[in-house]
């Protein structure tokens, strides 16, 4: 028998060391350090920046700036390009993708990236100030992607996740570590996509990894300690609210899926977070788990003093088309009512009273729709799925969704929420699997539809009325911007970057990229010159939404488009 001796492989490589910068140069003016709760509160009363994920806690993803307008959007153009690489291993057999949002403070920019990139850039000029790069294992699980979608910020520090389920707070001047937690188990194929969100004095992050079967959760954090506050459980353990939705037998529950793997909305007055869960596990095999399976495709109301659930809505009970419910919920009013809206997967515009959960209005913003029907009083009957062992079926919309986890967008000015619209079809054909930690959990095959597709950004009112459509050959990927310019700004994954009318969906501008999008575009202000920020990155799960592009080039800039400065 032979002994091995083991020595200490010593530390990853200091990414931060790679990049020569003049003494001084790396680092970043404090712009972060009085960035507070009341801050981030009002974010929208200082529109030069972009302080949280989607602008403001409301999740409108709307700006007032509006230097650059329907009158003048013609003459835009790059301002500056960052280009990010594609340095470092690419966790595990799926693609990485360009996906976050850019934060602004003050004329620094934070932005986040694949393979547990971060970046800070100067806003004005896109010239890098530092970076950091956490040591990602080459083995991290991932379903449907090597991707980020943004950072949060407060209290001098940026705060992100990694892909081996870690939430990190790094400082704002100089990217070094401050502290690194651990909220998920990456042996049972957990994982973190989303990007925080600063509430109060807690930093706010899900689980990704539904498709390995895992039980999602939702976590808070003390942001200057890391110290754990709570943990929400997104599917009930026996003996609680919502478990009789589970099979009173066995561990279905303990594996159930529920992912919140994207950031959820806030409302103060309520004192509850919106969050969107993912799908049940197995994703297609329905036998396994009988029943409606709580808290699965849902939008939960957690309330976020103590991380307790107090109203839910299911918008696909027992799902078993993939049908995540985890896009964004848009908090808006009308006739004095707070109401939420929320594009689901399954094809429907759900329109809740947010303080209660209440069912306003259910609407379909896609035109195919074959796996079911939902009625306008919210019964759900199913018509096609995958219930026999090999046996191929057909549906409208395909896993991917008639709109992934890509943002919608509402203009308080117009009144109208612009969404990104995927028409696709796909077959599924059931295969049963034994659960096995970390391995894939799908019980099926799945081929997304190749050819007879079709996308639009589509503009709806809080009634579900469609006022205009905007046609697109191929399904649109990526989230839209709506500005005070009376503008909405979406990319498409054949690489252009377009400036759409908000009153009638014209086509007023357009910029091909060089490769797909898949991202969040923001907007800023810097020295009195508005630009509007885009990361471009073609990937990800492409299979599931697009698999015709595939091969399509990745792309991995942040272009940052603006009127020229004689303007």
């Amino acid at each position: 028998m032979t002994t091995v001796d083991y020595v200490d492989a010593g530390w990853a490589v200091d990414q931060g060391t790679l990049n020569y910068k003049t003494p001084g140069g790396d680092v970043a003016p404090p712009v972060v350090a009085d960035v507070d709760y009341e801050r981030i509160l009002n974010a929208r009363e200082e529109p030069q920046n972009w302080l949280t994920y989607y602008g403001a806690y409301n999740g409108q993803r709307y700006s007032p700036l509006d230097q650059i307008n329907t009158e003048n959007v013609k003459r835009i153009g790059p301002a500056w390009v960052f280009q990010a690489g594609t340095t470092g291993l690419i966790a595990g057999a799926s693609t990485y993708s360009f996906e976050a949002a850019p934060i602004v403070v003050d004329g620094v920019m934070f932005l986040s990236g694949w393979d547990g990139w971060v970046w800070a850039l100067d806003a004005k000029t896109g010239t890098e100030i530092w970076r950091y790069k956490h040591a990602v294992p080459f083995d991290v699980s991932l379903c449907c992607g090597n991707v980020n979608r943004g950072v949060a910020v407060a209290q001098g520090k940026v705060f992100f996740v990694a892909a081996n389920a870690r939430l990190l707070a790094l400082d704002a001047t100089n990217g070094k570590r401050v502290w690194d937690r651990t909220y998920g188990d990456v042996r049972a194929g957990e994982s973190a996509t989303l990007a925080p969100l600063v509430v109060k004095n807690m930093v706010v992050v899900g689980s990704s990894g539904g498709e390995f079967g895992v039980r999602g959760h939702l976590d808070a954090f003390d942001l200057d300690t890391g110290e754990h506050q709570w943990r929400c459980y997104t599917v009930p353990k026996p003996g609680e609210p919502g478990s009789a939705t589970w099979p009173a037998d066995g561990e279905a529950w303990a594996r159930g899926g529920a992912n919140p793997w994207i950031t959820g909305t806030f409302d103060p007055e309520t004192n509850l977070l919106y969050i969107g869960t993912g799908n049940p596990a197995p994703d297609f095999d329905g036998e396994v788990r009988a029943g409606d399976n709580l808290f699965t495709d849902s939008i939960v109301a957690v309330d976020v003093d103590s991380g307790q659930i107090r109203w839910h809505y299911q918008c696909t009970p027992h799902d078993v088309w993939d049908y995540d419910s985890i896009g964004e919920c848009i908090l808006f009013e009308q006739d004095g009512r707070k109401l939420l809206g929320h594009f689901d997967k399954n094809g429907y515009f759900f329109v809740l009273d947010r303080t209660n959960g209440e069912r306003v209005r259910i609407t379909p913003f896609v035109d195919r729709i074959t796996w079911g029907a939902i009625t306008r009083d919210g019964q759900v009957t199913a018509k096609v799925y995958p219930d026999k062992e090999g046996v191929p079926v057909h549906f409208y919309p395909g896993p991917a969704g008639a709109k992934e986890w890509t943002h919608a967008a509402y203009s308080p000015k117009t009144g109208l929420f612009y969404v990104p619209v995927q028409d696709t079809g796909a077959t599924a054909t059931r295969r049963r699997r034994e659960f096995k930690e970390s391995i894939p959990y799908w019980g099926a095959g799945v081929q997304v539809d190749i050819e007879d597709m079709a996308g639009s950004i589509s503009a709806f009112d809080a009634s579900g009325e469609e006022k205009w459509r905007r046609r697109n050959e191929l399904p649109m990927c990526a989230s839209v911007l709506a500005t005070g310019g009376d503008l909405v700004f979406a990319g498409k994954p054949s690489g252009e970057f377009v400036a759409l009318d908000a009153r009638t969906g014209e086509t007023l501008w357009q910029f091909q990229c060089g490769s797909g999008h898949h991202s969040n575009p923001t907007t800023y202000m810097v020295d009195g010159r508005q630009y509007i920020a885009v990361p471009v990155g073609w990937g990800g799960w492409a299979e599931g939404f697009l698999p015709g592009m595939l091969g399509a080039g990745h792309g991995s800039a942040l272009f940052a488009f603006a009127l020229p400065e004689s303007s």
